[in-house]
């Protein structure tokens, strides 16, 4: 009797054990996400040490290293042997690999994810008209060249109408509006595909995928924020028609 009074003690104790380091766990993650957010500490800049760390938040050394770890992942800090953690600036890739996981599943996402684009680019046009540099352009003139390249190739010319809206906002120079369309990328990209699929099938696809980015570019040549905007919204109305009509065809 006494030996399974002190089994079922040791079983509490270590699940009060796995719940403490659990709670240090995020008050360290708290802790350094706090410093990030408020500016406390920049890119580059050195983190405390673990054993400091553990002192200053009253949590343990292995709690400290799985918060550490865990920021290390999504490439906020960077860990190398024997040296402090190093502040970096993270690489949207990453949290587009966690966006894409977490959204992925969810039903309609495609249709979804359409509506985001339409926010994102109908702003990064309105600001690639004012702040586009000759390299921008260049850029997205070569990207309308490979939609016309790429014109009867559902998957190419995914890619290409893909590179051509990436460029679109790459040409607006917003760190921010392109980290949060980067988090995006591989289900838009995956967007791009399925609608240009329904689309190809289409008659007046043609007109459509070169006519219609063609008057974009050029609305953004001429520093035409209303213009383009007005393109954007008539666009995404277009092609989702187009889609429709595809998918009709296609059932």
């Amino acid at each position: 009797m006494k030996l399974v009074v002190r089994e079922g003690a040791m079983t509490i104790e270590c699940a009060a054990a796995e719940v403490q380091e659990f709670s240090g766990y995020r008050r360290v993650l708290v802790h350094l996400r706090d410093l990030l957010i408020n500016g406390r500490v920049q890119t580059g800049d050195r983190l405390p040490g673990e054993r400091e760390l553990a002192l200053q938040l009253g949590v343990s050394r292995p709690a400290v290293r799985e918060a550490v770890r865990a920021m290390e992942m999504i490439g906020v800090i960077e860990t190398r042997h024997g040296r402090a953690s190093t502040v970096r600036i993270p690489d949207a890739t990453v949290l587009g690999e966690f966006f894409s996981l977490a959204l992925a599943q969810q039903p309609a996402i495609i249709e979804d994810i359409v509506e985001v684009r339409i926010a994102l680019e109908r702003q990064a046009a309105r600001l690639a008209c004012e702040r586009a540099a000759e390299e921008d352009l260049q850029r997205l003139a070569l990207a309308l060249e490979e939609i016309l390249a790429t014109i009867d190739d559902a998957q190419s010319g995914g890619d290409a109408d893909f590179r051509f809206h990436a460029e679109l906002v790459a040409a607006a120079h917003s760190p921010a509006l392109s980290t949060v369309y980067g988090t995006i990328t591989h289900l838009l990209e995956r967007s791009h595909f399925e609608r240009r699929q329904r689309i190809v099938e289409t008659s007046t696809a043609r007109d459509f995928l070169i006519d219609h980015h063609r008057k974009i570019f050029e609305a953004v040549v001429s520093g035409d924020a209303r213009l383009v905007d007005d393109l954007m919204l008539s666009h995404f109305a277009i092609g989702a028609a187009l889609h429709k009509q595809g998918a009709t065809r296609s059932s």
